[in-house]
């Protein structure tokens, strides 16, 4: 198997193969219940031949709204063996916002789990024309509405090797589905295994949503290497406290916010033992949040990834133990990275620029969005929006998003700079800095901030976080305003939806 999935041409189901090779091997773990390849595999090939039975063919899109439990699994592989495209959709959505996604990637079925599920998917799906919808209760397609008992629409030859369309997270502009082939996730979890020195013997914990690319992926990097995934319902720190204090994790994937509600509940205990990679993706973690958790031995491997790039594109290795923790990313194998100025041209090294990416695992294109796809992909390099800095050695930084950045008389000011000195304050648990506009300079920073919760017997504390700043930051830098909130407003994969920030701060 691995020399015909590492050509990149592969295009029968890997969970078929998986499942020939290594059958007694668990796959999934769910809520104590363990499914081995074998099984799960006829799960899958049970599910597809209902998908097929209702007129499901290659090149449809099926669009999937299921929490993390193991009907994604079973879903994800039941349509590549069909050669249909999955649409996972963020659970969390309003139904306007779902239908817009359904109606943008035409796509022919919605699955959903029933229960709380239910009203949402199908108050979506009738805001679409000629979608159809389906309960996946365990192994069952039940509740089929709509689906018209004529054959489709001809195969579409724009998904023709679609794995996946995964829309962008739409915290600004409209969403943009991306069109991932399976040899982009098939190069991204070779690569992956090559950096970090992943085997079949991990056991990686998924508490990121399923739906999301970076936990769509880690599926599929289980399913090639033959490891198993311990899936759980979302993000329970004292949960994953117990799972990780078994010692029977290998891996696991968060972002900040999470590791910083894990380090609370395990309060000053050192990583647990057997737990080998601690991938922090989803932005720039605090560098204070990262030492703290150095400290107490967390094999800690920060992580730049994109969906537009099948996941992970850069990852800092657990064994570089030299400060400062958020620098010095390595680029998967067969990945390049470069860091271009305003002009397009390279930046020698140091220079801040745009961070930009070429290899195996980029997307093909935007769906249906030639202009935006034609801006963002040129010359074969993916045009991130990021904003970072390479070293000598080639070790990526990741500073911000570009569309974060602001500009103040002139001067750029990069928000996670400022969220990492702030962060640094004992009185302050989450950080988030944006723009608010300024009539003289046209923009200032603005610090919304949520506090610690006080000690027992301790009276809640007003920190001057200015004052604190001021020894700590360049005056231009200086937020204007420090904002206290009961929490910041985030996505399902746990990033801060800046634009929310924004129009409140205006």
């Amino acid at each position: 198997m691995r020399s015909e999935m590492e050509a990149g041409d592969w295009t029968g189901s890997w969970l078929e193969v998986r499942a020939a090779q290594t059958p007694d091997r668990v796959a999934l773990e769910f809520d104590g219940v363990s499914t081995r390849y074998a099984e799960l595999w006829a799960e899958a090939e049970s599910l597809a031949g209902q998908l097929e039975a209702l007129g499901v063919r290659r090149g449809d899109v099926v669009a999937a709204w299921l929490g993390n439990g193991p009907e994604m699994p079973r879903l994800l592989w039941a349509l590549q063996a069909i050669g249909a495209v999955l649409l996972p959709l963020n659970t969390r959505l309003l139904a306007e916002e779902a239908a817009f996604l359904l109606g943008d990637a035409d796509a022919r079925l919605l699955v959903h789990g029933g229960g709380p599920e239910a009203d949402p998917a199908r108050a979506a799906a009738r805001g679409v024309k000629g979608l159809s919808t389906a309960v996946l209760d365990g192994l069952r397609l039940d509740g089929v509405a709509g689906l018209a008992q004529v054959p489709g629409p001809e195969a579409r030859e724009d998904l023709a090797g679609i794995l996946a369309v995964i829309y962008t997270s739409g915290t600004t502009g409209t969403p943009k589905g991306a069109l991932l082939p399976g040899a982009a996730f098939l190069a991204s979890a070779r690569a992956s295994e090559r950096l970090l020195g992943t085997d079949a013997a991990d056991r990686w914990l998924a508490c990121m949503p399923l739906f999301h690319v970076g936990g769509l992926s880690i599926l599929l990097r289980a399913c090639l290497a033959g490891s198993s995934v311990v899936v759980h319902r979302g993000f329970d720190p004292r949960a994953v406290a117990e799972a990780l204090d078994r010692g029977a994790i290998t891996g696991v994937s968060l972002v900040a916010t999470m590791l910083q509600r894990l380090l609370e509940v395990r309060g000053g205990a050192s990583s647990p033992t057997g737990l080998e990679r601690m991938l922090i993706g989803g932005g720039p973690a605090p560098q204070a949040l990262l030492e703290r958790a150095h400290a107490l031995g967390y094999p800690l491997a920060p992580t730049y990834g994109l969906t537009e790039a099948a996941s992970q594109v850069a990852t800092r290795l657990p064994a570089d133990s030299a400060p400062p923790f958020h620098g010095r990313l390595r680029a998967l194998p067969g990945t390049e990275l470069r860091v271009v100025g305003s002009d397009g041209q390279g930046l020698a090294p140091g220079e801040v620029g745009e961070i930009c990416v070429r290899g195996p695992t980029l997307m093909r294109a935007y769906l249906g969005q030639p202009e935006a796809s034609a801006r963002a992909l040129r010359h074969g390099w993916l045009h991130t929006g990021d904003v970072g800095t390479l070293d000598d050695e080639g070790g990526l930084t990741v500073l911000d998003r570009r569309d974060d950045l602001i500009v103040s008389g002139g001067e750029n000011i990069y928000p996670g700079e400022l969220e990492s000195v702030i962060a640094g304050h004992p009185a302050v648990a989450e950080v988030a800095v944006v723009a608010a506009p300024d009539a003289e300079f046209g923009a200032h920073p603005v610090a919304w901030w949520v506090a610690e919760a006080a000690r027992p017997g301790e009276p809640a504390q007003e920190p001057d976080l200015a004052a604190y700043c001021r020894g700590r930051l360049a005056a231009y830098k200086l937020p204007r305003r420090f904002v206290r909130v009961e929490s910041l407003p985030r996505n399902a994969a746990g990033k801060v939806l800046r634009r929310e920030l924004r129009v409140e701060g205006r």
